[in-house]
């Protein structure tokens, strides 16, 4: 332990505590720029310049970078203190005054103007750059990758890559666009799109996340498709600065196998991807989203505190919702996603609440089939949302004159005329599809697939929660387009179903199952290779097929196939089928 006075204030701390640390601890506020919690201190912007008396010396030091000793006196406020850092200030204001970070330590300081003047044109040295260091420490110490460096010295220091030339050895890892405190670092994805309002993607730099605000259980999960240390080995961040140790890198995946009776399949779905509809310009233009993303911009939890906010964190002045994006459309699916009607409008009213901002709503028609459905699209007219029947035919950038960052062309069908509408976002309402893995997930239970990719019932009004495959049922929008109460009708009639096999405690077997007579199989395996159910298994010692009565829906596919004539439908036998017609006959 080392016993340190700063401020007129005396602890004791562990040795290598640096002083920053315990200044904090103490209660003296000591201005900082570089300091990163889980990276190792780096005194480049040196506004934490302290005052420090050891062995008989006085001299200045950068509190982030110098560890405290035994009988170490500490001075954060006095008058060469003060002036160091009003200097270092200044410099930083006349190098880049429009930067929130440095205004704001400024005005903590007290400094409100600078003798200093740039003598560097701005693309010798960008204006939002405050060579703090975060970058270049978060590539070398975070990532590991050593992309990002220091270029030249004195007033042409800047940040830069190898040569001013794209890197191949860059991993789109967003560190160090996450850690600039200024925001003059972007990230454009492997795919070229820029991302804008990246608070609102789940990726590619939130390596640790909750899967939705609701999910349950509620915990957050690493995912290994983003971590940086199990897809190089390098970081490992979380698992340091975690106070509780509740984060281990080191755990493996594994495979359980479990015995059960039923199956409950609720695999949900995916939104559509309006990247493959060119002309809407998602992922090419700035403020064109999502409704799911809009829908975490409205959430009070979300990153924007329930704020509605543009890619330059103003408030929209026009929106416009496009509907019926992927949905009832032949190029991509020509079935209705039902939901996007209802959200749309959900989130037009919600944005005149929050906004004030006119919204413009183009749709084909609007589906609004629940109950008090149809009243609240009432209520949204009458709050001043225009509605214009028309799809949306292109997004395009706005020009210097037009008054918005964006221009929607639309036809109104009513009118007959194209509109060219200026708005500053624009909001998708894409459409639902089944979640990728569904067909593989029905291959391995004999489900079947429709057109679209949803699962198919075995019934679609005397059986919409079972399948062809007995103890296997479904539930929610992987069978089709779902809303809430939708889902949960049919989550509950699922377990109810499930529940009823377990209470009975027996199944019963259809009569009508498959029989495969040992002595004239011949063990080529083509009835087991059709089966839907796999109810027919080889029995390798004695080289035939034998069914699994429990398993057998008696479809009779493998009786047609049968070429040796040993598979049959119990009680449909060739000689029972022929006395049948000789009784009819006869």
């Amino acid at each position: 332990m080392a016993r340190v006075t700063i401020d007129n204030r005396t602890g004791d701390f562990p040795a290598g505590t640096m002083i920053l640390a315990a200044a904090q601890t103490l209660g003296s506020d000591i201005p900082t720029l570089c300091t990163i919690k889980g990276l190792p201190p780096d005194p480049v912007c040196r506004v934490c310049s302290v005052e420090v008396e050891h062995g008989g010396r006085t001299m200045m030091q950068t509190a982030c970078s110098r560890p405290i000793l035994d009988g170490m006196v500490v001075h954060t406020r006095s008058d060469r203190v003060r002036d160091r850092r009003r200097v270092l200030i200044q410099m930083l204001l006349a190098r880049c005054p429009g930067v929130d970070a440095v205004v704001d330590l400024a005005r903590r300081e007290g400094v409100t103007d600078t003798p200093f003047t740039k003598t560097l044109p701005a693309s010798t040295r960008p204006d939002d750059c405050i060579l703090c260091g975060r970058c270049v420490r978060a590539c070398r110490e975070v990532s590991g990758a050593e992309v990002l460096g220091w270029m030249h010295r004195g007033f042409t220091r800047r940040v830069a890559l190898p040569f001013d030339e794209p890197s191949d050895e860059c991993v789109i890892c967003a560190a160090c666009a996450s850690l600039c405190p200024t925001g003059c670092l972007t990230l454009e994805d492997e795919a070229g799109r820029e991302i804008a309002h990246d608070e609102l993607l789940l990726g590619p730099n939130s390596a640790i996340r909750v899967g939705t605000y609701q999910a349950v259980p509620n915990r957050p999960y690493v995912d290994p498709d983003s971590c940086l240390h199990l897809r190089y080995g390098s970081c490992g961040v979380c698992e340091r600065v975690c106070e509780h140790g509740a984060v281990d890198l080191r755990q493996q995946d594994r495979i359980e196998e479990i015995r059960v009776g039923s199956i409950v399949v609720a695999t949900g779905f995916d939104t559509f991807d309006p990247s493959r509809i060119k002309r809407y310009g998602y992922g090419r233009l700035r403020d064109v989203v999502t409704t799911l993303e809009v829908e975490r911009m409205l959430n009070a939890a979300g990153p924007t505190s329930g704020q509605v906010k543009t890619s330059n964190g103003r408030a929209p002045r026009r929106v416009a919702v496009a509907h019926c994006v992927g949905s009832r459309d032949r190029n991509e699916h020509e079935y209705c996603s039902r939901v996007c009607c209802m959200v749309a409008l959900k989130q037009a009213h919600l944005i005149r609440e929050r906004t004030g901002a006119e919204v413009y709503s183009f749709s084909i028609d609007l589906r609004c089939f629940g109950k008090g459905y149809e009243e609240f699209f009432h209520k949204i007219m009458r709050e001043g949302v225009r509605f214009v029947r028309g799809k949306v035919v292109t997004v395009e950038p706005a020009r210097p004159t037009d008054d918005g960052a964006l221009i929607v062309r639309a036809e109104d069908t009513l009118l007959g005329e194209v509109l060219r509408v200026p708005v500053d976002m624009v909001i998708l309402a894409v459409g639902l599809e089944a979640s990728r893995g569904t067909t593989d997930l029905a291959r391995k239970l004999g489900l079947s697939v429709g057109r679209d990719g949803w699962l198919l019932e075995q019934h679609p009004k005397l059986g919409p929660v079972s399948t062809a495959v007995d103890g296997v049922f479904l539930a929610g929008a992987c069978q089709g387009p779902k809303d809430i109460p939708d889902a949960v009708a049919q989550g509950l009639a699922a377990a109810a179903r499930a529940l009823a096999l377990a209470d009975r405690g027996e199944v019963e077997i259809a009569g009508s199952t498959a029989h495969i007579d040992p002595e004239v199989c011949a063990g080529c395996r083509e009835c087991a290779e059709l089966c839907p159910v796999r109810a027919i298994a080889f029995d390798a010692r004695h080289g035939v097929c034998a069914v699994e009565e429990r398993l057998c829906q008696g479809c009779g596919a493998c009786a047609a196939q049968c070429r040796s004539g040993a598979a049959a439908a119990r009680h449909f036998t060739d000689e029972q089928v022929l006395a049948e017609l000789e009784g009819v006959l006869w």
